[in-house]
């Protein structure tokens, strides 16, 4: 019996993938071990290894292929002494994947409950019902198509597998040759299996651009797509509230020229955000309840400060994570973030690399941005946005200065943290920034 090769979860977001690249061929043989393909996640490019041995028989999906469902067939091998003819009736046709992807639109939906409606994705409509109650079969494109374009999906005659309705059918029937759905069908099918609201701005149903503007269509990229999706979650489902704070920078940086220059020949280089990360740990050190994560009943505070940091790449942005950030120096810290960083942005990261952060950072300082608030990254408890250092000028005592001031904004999930302690986590914050040698004691 031929082995199955299925496209692997590689991350706990990952719903699809895309196939970027097959390593072998048919007809090659490989070992428990052998890198067979890239897949492209959500996060990054990332090698399979196969974990049987035997032949490659059949190639089911070929490379370059987009949003291929996690667990679909992607390649069968042959075991020792089976040949081709095995193949047949092993589940390796190319339209295994959809016949799959069939079967989970036409299982019955899960309504959503009422506290979960606002976080609830954009997602194909309902598979709706027929006049004679049988269900219509359709993919989820073809419904998507059909609510936007206002057809009766009951009254379109599907090409597809087994009758299945397919794209090509609903653009068929948009020129004309089916029927547009009444209000009343429309109402029945709503009421008789109901589809999740859709958050605004993601995936809305009969929006188009304007008829008189030029414009370029861009497909979403799969790290987008979870963007989307999970800050349409966070901003749905998280009450935030802000605390901002201005941090004066000249000791600051005063100390990060002295260390660059006795490190200077080393391959050394601190940064700011080197500065920022380890502050921002021994602060979370300082004030544990900051350190939070919201749970449904309970809430984790954590032992330990795990740094995610946001690095924009092309598509949109990942969090690599520097792990226990308060137990490491600012040389560790500064070196694990220029590797992470250099990852990141070749499209290199694991699954290591990236998940499990307790507290993010987000800098926009170097791009200029004086001030701003950013979303938390669910299920953390709090985001530091970190603005540009610029000369400002404040009272000192009762005279004016000319100082280097920086603006920090803390976004807190109020389930989980209140304002008082999130003060006092600003208040540590600050006073590593403005006294950096007490980052050493």
């Amino acid at each position: 019996m031929p082995i199955k090769i299925l496209m692997p979860a590689l991350s706990p977001t990952m719903e699809t993938g895309t196939l970027a690249k097959w390593l072998v061929k048919e007809g090659d043989e490989v070992s428990s071990g052998d890198i067979i393909a890239e897949i492209e996640t959500d996060k990054a490019t990332m090698e399979v290894e196969s974990v049987d041995e035997g032949r490659v028989g059949k190639i089911v999906v070929a490379e370059g292929t987009e949003d291929v469902p996690v667990n679909d067939v992607i390649a069968l091998l042959l075991e020792d002494g089976e040949d081709e003819s095995a193949l047949e009736g092993a589940g390796g046709d190319a339209s295994d994947g959809s016949a799959q992807k069939a079967s989970e639109s036409e299982a019955p939906v899960k309504q959503p409950e009422a506290s979960d409606s606002k976080a609830t994705d954009a997602k194909a409509p309902a598979a709706p019902v027929s006049d004679d109650g049988g269900r219509v079969f359709a993919s989820p494109l073809a419904r998507r198509m059909a609510q936007q374009l206002g057809l009766d999906l009951a009254a379109i005659k599907g090409s597809g597998p087994k009758g299945r309705i397919v794209k090509a059918d609903i653009e068929a029937a948009k020129d004309g040759k089916a029927a547009p759905a009444t209000a009343d069908k429309a109402a029945s099918q709503d009421k008789a299996v109901p589809s999740a609201p859709a958050p605004a701005g993601v995936d809305v149903p009969g929006f188009e651009p304007p008829a008189d503007v030029p414009y370029d269509e861009v497909k979403l990229s799969g790290m987008r797509k979870i963007i989307a999706k999970r800050m349409t979650q966070s901003k749905s489902h998280v009450p935030h509230f802000y605390l901002t704070i201005d941090v004066e920078l000249e000791k600051l940086m005063a100390q990060r020229k002295a260390l660059n220059t006795r490190l200077e020949g080393e391959g050394v280089k601190i940064s700011v955000n080197d500065f920022i990360i380890r502050a921002s740990a021994l602060a979370l050190k300082k004030v544990p309840q900051a350190n939070a994560m919201f749970a449904g009943d309970k809430a984790y505070l954590f032992k330990r400060q795990d740094i995610s940091v946001a690095v924009a790449v092309d598509g949109g942005l990942v969090t690599p994570v520097v792990r226990d950030a308060g137990s490491k120096g600012l040389a560790q810290i500064s070196g694990e973030m220029k590797e992470l960083a250099t990852k990141a942005r070749d499209g290199k990261l694991m699954p290591e690399d990236y998940q499990g952060g307790t507290f993010s950072i987000s800098n926009l300082g170097m791009f200029g941005i004086r001030e701003f608030g950013a979303v938390i990254n669910p299920p953390q408890g709090a985001i530091l946005a970190v603005g540009a250092g610029e000369k400002r000028a404040v009272v000192d005592g009762d005279a004016v200065a000319i100082k280097l001031v920086m603006t920090v904004t803390l976004a807190v999930d109020h389930r989980v943290l209140d304002g008082a302690f999130g003060a006092e986590f600003l208040k540590a914050f600050k006073g590593y920034i403005e006294d950096p040698m007490t980052m050493l004691l």
